[in-house]
């Protein structure tokens, strides 16, 4: 009843914000934040550096990911300090990764997948998980589960992503195809899942000059499926279906990703079928054989002993250090750029103030 109970709560929480979301985002006016002023100019005015809502809805999607996969593991009976060890371990191989692959896919400097550390992560993440059991016995005496660890862990990458969506219709990356461009069916039925983005300073305008158009909305679909894929996840997790809510979230994010990439308009590479792709179907076999050599546990999990350990000060500092770290690496924009002027707001002052007569 309570596991129920909890993952209906976490559906109200994210409905609204993603029907917000849909309908603001592709605006103008939600994509960045506010400009930081770094260098003065010599005409007098400053360059500024741009912080966007990419990187804060980024760095809400890492936390909510990591959240959920703490009190996923703990709830399993895994000991959080190897849990922590294991989402530290995964975040510094696969971050880097996701610039990197994306730089050789996408010829482009200021470009990362997440696709490509997705793909990294399911690759190396049981090996992780197994280093990091071995060493936590050898210095420690504990051992964690690998199945629900792993189970954990794609459930909460696929709550991350979802929400990471949000990040994409933001900045107008990721985007669909033309709604002219799609197969009559979807022009047919669904002629409301569009985005018509504004500003020029989208991706979407200057990559492809589609601002003004409707576009399949491909990265709200893909947000709503994953982060249901994550709530489905969730409740077997805490039904202790460990091994069934590690298939269910591989086949849900690596199938979507895999079909939704043919609905999409931005630069994935010159070949018919992207890279990425070709990752996803590759995860698939890969993950079916883990569940061959990871064989299904017997630990009981407990909603509440999930949620008692967020309330630990170190586990809610390490969260936001994360989340901090994640606005800075990508709220940081590089592609677009301010000029910006300071004056005084005369008649905000008093003329008979000393200030103002300073």
């Amino acid at each position: 009843m309570y596991n129920w109970l909890f993952v209906a709560c976490l559906a109200l929480i994210l409905t609204p914000i993603f029907i917000w979301s849909f309908k603001s985002l592709p605006h103008e006016r939600w994509q960045i934040i506010c400009a930081v002023p770094v260098r003065k100019l010599p005409d007098g005015t400053w360059q500024g550096r741009n912080l966007t809502y990419y990187g804060l809805f980024n760095a809400v999607s890492l936390c909510a990911a990591v959240m959920l996969v703490l009190m996923l593991t703990g709830a399993s009976g895994n000991d959080i300090r190897a849990c922590v060890a294991v989402v530290l371990i995964t975040l510094a191989l696969c971050l880097p990764a996701s610039r990197l692959i994306a730089r050789w896919v996408e010829k482009r400097p200021n470009t990362f997948s997440v696709g490509a550390a997705s793909f990294l992560g399911i690759i190396l993440g049981p090996w992780i998980v197994l280093l990091v059991n071995n060493l936590a016995y050898h210095w420690a005496g504990i051992r964690i589960d690998a199945i629900s660890v792993l189970a954990s862990l794609l459930v909460g990458y696929s709550m991350g992503e979802g929400i990471g969506r949000l990040a994409c219709i933001s900045f107008g990356c990721c985007y669909g195809r033309p709604m002219k461009q799609m197969h009559p069916w979807v022009q047919r039925h669904l002629s409301w899942a569009t985005f018509t983005y504004s500003g020029c300073t989208k991706k979407i305008a200057y990559a492809h000059g589609l601002d003004g158009e409707k576009i399949f909305a491909v990265q709200a679909f893909t947000a709503v499926f994953y982060c249901t894929g994550a709530l489905a996840g969730t409740l077997l997790v805490l039904s202790e279906a460990y091994a069934w809510a590690f298939l269910i979230g591989l086949i849900t994010t690596q199938g979507w990703r895999f079909l939704s990439e043919f609905m999409r308009s931005d630069y994935r590479g010159d070949r018919k079928m992207s890279v990425y792709q070709i990752m996803s179907l590759l995860t698939v076999p890969y993950g079916l054989v883990l569940l061959l050599i990871f064989p299904s546990t017997q630990n009981s999990a407990d909603l509440m002993d999930g949620l008692n350990l967020l309330w630990d000060p170190g586990i809610i500092l390490f969260v936001q250090i994360l989340g901090l770290i994640m606005f800075l690496r990508t709220g940081m924009s590089n592609v677009t750029g301010s000029d910006l002027s300071f004056h005084v707001c005369r008649h905000q002052i008093d003329p008979n103030s000393r200030d103002a007569a300073m």
